[in-house]
Formats: structure tokens, sequence, C-alpha cells
């Protein structure tokens, strides 16, 4: 054997830089489902049956265009990480080299790294040309700069790919970011035209999947009577289709707005085909692009959904890589606190939080205020341990892998970096919850309070994360205001915003 070819779940690439130079007389493909990958964390139950189900959808268009493929279902063999799955193939197989795309998850790499070195076979390491921009690239661009901010990477890259400009230089409509028109809450009245969500039927492959994680991971989150995500290039278009036909024109206007009862919205749910790479990111960009100028969607909406992905989607790959392995270990705010119970079953008077957890369970999804500001604000604001926040999303959403969830997580939601994502703490108390959705509506509590029986939590939480960090922040350029509407406080209410959480803390500690 030449050399043996590794794909994992996250690699599903029908154009990988691996079928380049790829010889079926003398080269192997490989590919393995293993129980570490959805048990290093508690891994939610669609989670892992998406992965294993386009991983097998994968493996049966490889095998029909008779690619040689080892492929290792998950109860045809013994081990038990992606490391061990490859040692039994090295102890039977002598390959010249194993090559491998980089990976999205930093542990993994440096397993296979150690299972090649331990049997002296060399490993050749290919760049991801499913992005559009390399760690590399991003390092060299990081280095000439003191302080980092999405928003000029992003430029960088529309102007490299020629995207939304007029004469390759200058943005259209003058602005680059049209964030500022993207932040509308819904009517009294609620969202209107809501598209149906995508719905695939299982096929055998997936019903195998299905039948497969609720006999092996019965005790894992969430519920798996179906799989509703795209496990396909074929469905994942069909994905994209509805969402740029249907949902695309009010998606600008109303991204950060939730509802109650109301999991998807106008959102693209793509987030998982793109990071299995079921969906090109610059062909999603491209589709996008042409809706604006065929005049089916306004620039602003479709400025912002491709921000997402050229924008964020490029820069968190990019900081990911940038700042292993120091993400694990990163705890600005020495937040030490256990994440509370109720993030695993929804079981909390706070509506806000019971209705995005409950989806969540419920579908392996929620959108990213959602995430930003309801689970991710909660959990700053109550002090979690950041690396149980990022374990909690790790596990729990279907489009997690660790490159883009991770500094998500530590950077942008709960500010263990310090501020090398985002230039402040996403803080805010309850009255922002009210004013994006209707969720304070079928709640007890009230968002204008922050003591008694009926205070906001979020409310108290927020004024006890401003009076434990005056210090730090009252001379921030973005946080001072708020450190100043604190000190506003007499000492009797600050004192009771105290006992107040100090209380809460205690109910809910574990």
């Amino acid at each position: 054997m030449r050399k043996l070819c590794l794909i994992f779940g996250d690699q599903l690439d029908r154009a990988s830089p691996l079928f380049k130079d790829f010889d079926p007389q003398q080269d192997y493909l490989w590919m393995a489902e293993v129980a570490q990958e959805a048990t290093h964390v508690w891994s939610h139950k669609q989670r892992i049956a998406l992965f294993f189900a386009a991983m097998r959808h994968f493996a049966a268009e490889l095998t029909v265009k008779q690619y040689p493929l080892h492929y290792q279902q998950l109860d045809q063999h013994h081990a038990t990480s992606l490391g061990e799955a490859l040692a039994l193939t090295l102890q039977t197989t002598s390959p010249a080299e194993v090559w491998l795309v980089r990976p999205g998850d930093y542990r993994v790499l440096l397993e296979i790294v150690a299972t090649c070195k331990h049997y002296n076979t060399p490993l050749k390491l290919l760049s991801d040309t499913h992005f559009l921009s390399t760690p590399g690239e991003f390092r060299r661009w990081a280095g000439e700069r003191k302080q980092l901010r999405m928003e000029y990477w992003y430029r960088e890259l529309r102007k490299r790919y020629n995207i939304l400009l007029e004469d390759g230089k200058q943005p259209i409509g003058g602005n680059w970011n049209y964030d500022s028109d993207n932040r509308k809450s819904f009517p009294k009245s609620g969202p209107t035209a809501v598209p149906t969500p995508p719905n695939f039927a299982a096929d055998t492959i997936t019903q195998a999947v299905i039948r497969l994680v609720n006999a092996r991971f019965p005790d894992h989150p969430g519920t798996l009577d179906s799989l509703q995500w795209p496990v396909t290039p074929v469905q994942a278009q069909q994905a994209l289709t509805r969402f740029l036909d249907q949902a695309l024109p009010q998606f600008g206007d109303f991204q950060d707005a939730m509802w109650q009862n109301q999991p998807f919205l106008n959102h693209s749910l793509l987030a998982s085909s793109l990071n299995l790479k079921l969906l090109n990111p610059l062909e999603v960009i491209r589709q996008a692009e042409a809706r604006y100028w065929q005049h089916r969607a306004s620039l602003a909406a479709v400025e912002g959904f491709i921000r997402q992905i050229l924008g964020w989607r490029e820069y968190v790959r990019g900081l990911y890589w940038l700042h292993m392995p120091d993400w694990y270990e990163w705890n600005a705010l020495d937040a030490q606190r256990n994440l509370p119970a109720f993030y695993w079953t929804g079981d909390t008077e706070m509506n806000c939080l019971r209705e995005s957890i409950g989806q969540t369970l419920q579908h392996g999804y929620a959108h990213h205020i959602q995430r930003l500001m309801v689970t991710g604000l909660f959990a700053q604001l109550y002090g979690v341990k950041p690396i149980k926040v990022h374990e909690w999303y790790l596990a729990v959403y279907v489009d997690a892998v660790e490159w883009v969830e991770l500094p998500n997580t530590l950077g942008m939601s709960q500010y263990a970096d310090g501020g090398r994502m985002a230039s402040k703490p996403y803080i805010a108390s309850g009255k922002y919850i009210q004013k994006m959705s209707n969720y304070c509506q079928h709640c007890r509590f009230n968002p204008a309070k922050s003591v008694g029986q009926d205070a906001c939590p979020f409310t108290t939480l927020f004024w006890d994360f401003l009076d434990r960090y005056e210090a730090r922040f009252a001379a921030h350029p973005r946080m001072g205001f708020m450190v100043s509407n604190l000190r506003k406080l007499s000492a009797t209410e600050r004192d009771a915003i105290r006992a107040q959480a100090h209380h809460f803390h205690q109910q809910h500690s574990t």
C-alpha cells in the first residue's frame, strides 16, 4: 500500500485533496465509527446519528465509485478511539504513508500523530481546501496586528473572492457591514410567513444508524425518533435552496429575534451541512450573492448571511488554530461554578432557558442569539467554569465541531480569553431578552426587577456580575457606562442584589 487516506466524520468533502493524487491500485481510503467521538463529551443522540449517517452515506458513494475503502462500523470492532482504530489497521497493513486532511479537532490531530509515530508510519497533513483561508494565512495576518477583529479579516476575504463588491474594490452600497440593520425584534403579533423547516425521510442507512444510536447510547441527551438534518450533499443542497428561496428575504431583519415555540424561524439551518462538508462554503456564498443581484433578497439580508460564513466561520477557525491548545486553560474571569443541572433537562422556571434548552434537547439546535444571549449569557453571569460550558455546547448541538464551537463559546460567549476574540463580555440583563423575544410574557419573572420573589435571575446576576468585576471594567471603553450605572445604585441596593444572587447560587449549586 502506497498511502492510507483517513477520512473523519467532519471531512465528508467530495472534493477533498485526498482524491487529487489517489491511485485505486495502490492507495486505500479509511473511515471508522468510534465510541469516543460520542462519549468524550456526553453527545446528543441527534449529533451522534447525524455524523454516523452522513459517514455511511459517503462510504456508500465511495463504494459505488469503486474506491478501495476500509470502513469500520461501530458494532464491528472493539476500538474505542480513532487512534485505536487506526492502530488496528496499521498492525495488519504497511502503508508507506498515512495521509490526512487537517482535522477540525486538535485532540484528534494529536491522537493520530501519536499513533503514526508509534508505528513509525510517516504522516502527511494536507491543507483543508474546503475553507476559504488557511491557518497559516490567518497567523500571518494576525501577526501584523495588535488587536484582532473579525471585521477586518472578513474584508480581506471579501476582496480576495470579489464578493458583493463594485469594481472588485469597494463594497456594494458603500458599507462593508449591515449588522445594524439586522437587529429588529418581531412585532407584538409575532413572526409571519415562517417557512417549514426541511425534513428528510430516513432511508435504510439512516434508519439503521438511528437503531444503533438508540441501542448503544440510550442514556445520552436528546431524542431520536427521527433525524431531520441533511446527511447527503443532495439533501444539503435542497436545504440551501429552501433557505434562499423562502427564508433569506426575512432573515436579515430578524436574525437576532426569538419567539415562543418557534425554534427555527428564518434561520438557514445549514451549519451542520457546512461543518460536515456536505456543502461547499464558496458555492453557498455565491448562491446567496446571486439572490441580491436578482433582487430577490435585500443587501442587508444577503450580506448578513454571507458574513456568518465568510466572516465568523473563517475567523473562528483561524483563532482556534492560532491559540490551541491554550484555549482549554483560559479563564480570564476566574469563573469556577458547575453548570446547573437544568442545562441537561430544561427543567427551570426561567422561560427563555426552558425554551432554548428544550428545543436544543429535542432538535440538537438553537440559533446564534439563543446560544449567545440566553444559554451562554446565563452561564457567564452565573459564573460557570468556561471549560464546562464548552463541553456542553460541543455535546448538544448537531453542528458542533471543536474548531468552530470552542472559540465561539470560550471567546465570544464566555470571555474566557480575556478579549482576544470579542472586545467586551456579551452581558445584558433580562431586559434584552424581553426586547428580542416574547419569552418574558410567558415567564413568572419580571426582567425589570433585580430583587424580590419575581426578580428575573438574568437581571439579578447582571448587576451582580458588574459588582464583582467593577474594578476590572470601570475604565473599559465599552463597559464603563454599565459600571457607571452600577455606581448609581445605593449601598443598600447593591447589598440586596448580592444577597439575592447568593441565594440563587445556593439554590442551583451542584
